[in-house]
């Protein structure tokens, strides 16, 4: 059995699906960060400037477009990234060093990425950056509370992400799915096909919290992520 996601085009983890903006408003990564991760950026130094590669490869170039797949690696790139400031050429290194190692394009959205990859991405992130001591006990429980929001197909490959509605909370309940074979990748409750797009435009239309769930026939709860999910709502 392999883990390596496949080069299907009809697969539709792998299909172009969302654009920068969108991808980035799911996964609640700046705009200008997820660019840099997926399309690389240019940086002024003394004599010009230089260039930053990416580190994920999207489905899309022209346009720029992310599938499922590219999805799942920045929410787990998210982990690293932004909770401890690691920079993003010692990254870009552990990740090349993930990709030969197991053998994966996108080694981030691997299942072996979940049991041996992990530790060998931390142990290569402490040998090309200076990481505290702290900060190496700290990060493995980080990564494993984004991995518990992806679940894998007996493959080994990523097939539902259940993205975060509240920002930097780990521990938080699995409501908001998405799922490249739902509502066209778009999120939705879980378990359901319910648009939390659609709910979100029915609250601020001016239905209450109360009457969106009695229509749908879910709790109260359910509602209040979804509308987070989509306005990012402090408390709903």
């Amino acid at each position: 059995m392999t883990a390596r996601l496949p080069e299907n085009k009809g697969d539709p983890r792998q299909e172009p699906a969302y654009t920068v903006p969108e991808a980035a408003h799911y996964l609640q990564i700046p705009p200008a960060t997820l660019r840099s991760w997926t399309i690389g950026r240019r940086y002024p130094v003394q004599k010009g400037e230089r260039f930053f590669e990416p580190v994920i490869v999207v489905a899309s170039r022209q346009p720029v477009m992310l599938s499922f797949v590219n999805l799942v690696e920045s929410h787990v790139l998210d982990a690293i990234r932004s909770r401890y400031n690691v920079g993003l050429p010692a990254v870009r290194g552990a990740i090349l060093f993930l990709r030969q190692e197991l053998g994966s394009e996108h080694p981030l959205a691997d299942q072996k990425f979940e049991t041996n990859g992990k530790d060998l991405f931390i142990r290569n992130l402490s040998e090309l950056i200076a990481v505290s001591k702290a900060g190496q006990k700290a990060m493995p429980e980080v990564l494993d509370a984004y991995l518990q929001r992806i679940d894998w197909d007996l493959q080994g490959l990523a097939t539902r992400l259940y993205p975060f509605t509240r920002q930097r909370e780990l521990v938080q309940p699995k409501v908001v799915m998405i799922d490249p074979r739902v509502s066209f990748g778009r999120p939705v409750l879980a378990g359901t096909g319910i648009r939390t797009e659609l709910i979100a435009e029915r609250y601020k239309a001016g239905e209450s919290m109360d009457e969106l769930a009695r229509d749908y026939d879910r709790n109260r709860a359910e509602i209040e992520e979804a509308v987070r999910c989509e306005l990012a709502l402090k408390a709903a």
